[in-house]
């Protein structure tokens, strides 16, 4: 596996791939990698003749300067783990490399995607999203980029930047990636107490449950159903829970007949932050 920490080598590298005709499969990370991530990257070894794959904590979309601190940081870990994949290339940028010295988000419209969930919670979050996958498209020119569901509100959003910015590369959503429990994997998992992390399952057992009802009960009686749920539960604190239009991603007030629908959660275990979602069949 080939390691680039600057631009103008990375660059020189995959014109000389590109020139050979061959295709490039891009999985952008902030490390900490996990099997959901090693997931990503054998999707894009089975298309792509190239797999690059770029490790950076970026800055601009935490809104939490703590969260950004406490963000596990594994580089030796995750090289190891990528060359056991037999991985091609690893991006690992400085902060310096990528924003010299001007650590700022560029300002995009997302036609009213940012404004929904995560956008409600985070503030500015996904401008800082939008700057850096922008940027390390430019950077890598890949092919295909490949994006895990847990973040589907992001997924649309990086899909709506792409669109918006003309630019040439296709935008792959792969199914969410779960422990043998159903938590979803995230980097964050590490952070949880014992305690916590005993009862995260809780999450997906419930989002399972809303999609058995969503065919039987209305949306209104499915949130409430499962505020309670959370309240009796006690150890989990909910954040948000929604049911929305998995396009324009708004809140649903009630089921229409056309439309795609998924249910969304934030949950605070403890101090760590869990998301997940389940996509509804109406």
């Amino acid at each position: 596996m080939e390691i680039f920490n600057n631009k103008k080598d990375l660059k020189s590298c995959l014109l000389e791939h590109k020139t050979n005709k061959k295709t490039i499969g891009f999985v952008p990370t902030m490390g900490a990698l996990h099997q959901g991530h090693l997931s990503l990257i054998e999707k894009a070894k089975k298309k792509n003749d190239i797999v690059v794959v770029s490790i950076f904590v970026n800055p601009t979309q935490f809104d939490n300067v703590e969260d950004l601190k406490k963000y596990p940081k594994t580089l030796e870990s995750d090289i190891k783990l990528l060359e056991s994949i037999s991985c091609d290339i690893l991006f690992s940028p400085s902060v310096e490399e990528i924003y010299s010295e001007n650590i700022a988000s560029e300002k995009f419209n997302f036609d009213g995607l940012e404004h929904q969930m995560e956008g409600k919670f985070r503030d500015g979050h996904f401008d800082g999203v939008g700057t850096i996958v922008k940027t390390l498209f430019e950077i890598v020119t890949p092919n295909t980029a490949y994006f895990g569901q847990k973040d589907f509100q992001q997924l649309q959003i990086i899909k709506k930047m792409v669109k918006k910015n003309h630019l040439d590369v296709k935008i792959k959503g792969c199914p969410i990636f779960r422990e043998e429990d159903g938590l979803a994997m995230s980097s964050r998992n590490t952070r949880l107490t014992k305690e916590h992390r005993e009862i995260a399952p809780f999450i997906y057992k419930t989002l399972k449950k809303v999609k058995k009802k969503f065919g039987t009960k209305s949306v209104v009686e499915i949130n409430k159903w499962l505020e309670k749920k959370f309240k009796k539960q006690g150890l989990l604190e909910l954040e948000y829970f929604t049911i929305a239009d998995e396009k324009t991603l708004e809140t649903a007030e009630k089921k229409e007949a056309n439309k795609q629908y998924r249910a969304f959660i934030a949950v605070f275990a403890g101090e760590v932050r869990l998301i997940d979602n389940i996509q509804l069949k109406n």
